[in-house]
Formats: C-alpha cells, sequence, structure tokens
C-alpha cells in the first residue's frame, strides 16, 4: 500500500528554493509553468504565481500527480491565497504560426506581465525567458518547487477548463476526455471527421495526408 504524503511536510519539501531565495533577502519569488506543448489541439497556457509564505498551501504538487477534483479544489486555494497570478494563452493558430516553443514563451511572457510587485526572482522549469528578472531553470521544477507547482496546477486547470468549453463547440472529438492530446481515439476522430478549427495544422499532418 502507497504511503501517503504529509501535505505539510510535501509544502516544506518543495520550498527549498523559495526558503534559499528568502534567506538571500528576497521576498517576492514567481514560479512558471505551463499546459498545453504537446496536444494536438487547442493552446498553450501558462501561469505566472507568487505565493504568500503567510499564507502557505498545503498538498501542492506536480499537477500531473493530483486527482482533476484535487487540483480543481488547490486552484481556488492558490487563488484565494497568493500575492499575485498571471496567465497567458496563445491559441493554436499563433502556434502554427512561430511553433510550439516560441508559442510558450509567448504565453509565460504574457503570464508574467500580469503578476504584481514585480518578481525578484523566477523559478521555471527548464526554460530561460527574455524578461528583465533573475531567474532559476529547474530541471521538472513542477515536482521540486512549491511556487512552480502552483503555476503548474493554475495553468492546467484553466486550460482543462477551455478544453471542456470546446468539447461542446465542436463535439465528436472527444475534448473533454483527452484535452486534444494524442490519443488513439482523437487520432481516429481526426481521421474520419477532419480537424475542426482549433486543430493544430502542424501538429496533425501525419493524419490529415
Amino acid at each position: 500500500m502507497k504511503a501517503k504524503i504529509d501535505p505539510v511536510q510535501l509544502y516544506e519539501t518543495m520550498s527549498v528554493y523559495e526558503n534559499e531565495a528568502r534567506a538571500g533577502g528576497l521576498y517576492y519569488i514567481a514560479g512558471m509553468d505551463e499546459a498545453g506543448r504537446g496536444p494536438l489541439a487547442g493552446p498553450v497556457v501558462a501561469a505566472c504565481v507568487i505565493l504568500d509564505p503567510e499564507r502557505p498551501v498545503y498538498g501542492v504538487n506536480d499537477s500531473k500527480k493530483l486527482s482533476p477534483k484535487k487540483r480543481a479544489a488547490l486552484k481556488l486555494e492558490i487563488e484565494e491565497k497568493a500575492i499575485s497570478i498571471g496567465v497567458g494563452i496563445v491559441d493554436e493558430k499563433v502556434i502554427d504560426e512561430i511553433n510550439i516553443l516560441n508559442a510558450t514563451k509567448l504565453a509565460m511572457k504574457d503570464a508574467f506581465e500580469q503578476v504584481f510587485p514585480i518578481p525578484e526572482l523566477l523559478l521555471i522549469d527548464a526554460l530561460t525567458l527574455d524578461l528583465p528578472v533573475e531567474q532559476k531553470g529547474i530541471i521538472k521544477g513542477d515536482a521540486l518547487s512549491v511556487s512552480i507547482a502552483a503555476a503548474s496546477i493554475i495553468a492546467k486547470e484553466t486550460r482543462d477548463q477551455l478544453m471542456l468549453q470546446m468539447d461542446e463547440k465542436y463535439p465528436g472529438y472527444g475534448f473533454k476526455d483527452h484535452k486534444g492530446y494524442g490519443t488513439a481515439a482523437h487520432i481516429a476522430a481526426i481521421k474520419e471527421l477532419g480537424p475542426c478549427p482549433i486543430h493544430r495544422k502542424t501538429f496533425i499532418t501525419h493524419f490529415t495526408g
């Protein structure tokens, strides 16, 4: 049987980078992450979050390790307690025009520009952005930094909700189930129905001939 993770201990473990920065005199520390680099349809969404060290959000973890119910509850708590949150959304048309890496960076830049106060340090998962702020790249940061994990939750939940809306707008593709990722059912639907307006044309050339 899998041992239950103590949320308070998890929070402390994942606050190492934040605590180190605060020990060096910094206070406004932001985490950045994205959701939706890999799907065949829909936008890429980035979030930038400045958590309040006086109001911890216990249970925060890499969004991929959380159930949808837990993730949704944590998103609400993060929104209530965080000092600031920014969300950037770049749609499939721009992704096709400038490629997914550049679109991801654009979404992250948009998210960063929405947070206030301006962060003194940006913790980010393995990307470097052209922004006027000190940055620290952390490989697999969404599992190691509470700030990046919080951003991953906001980005993932925001994108999932958008894809649920797209499921209603474009029925038959199963967006509510796979959120645009390239599952066998999704690929079969593209082959049967053809692409819809939110499909990334540069991602589906193998399936559309």
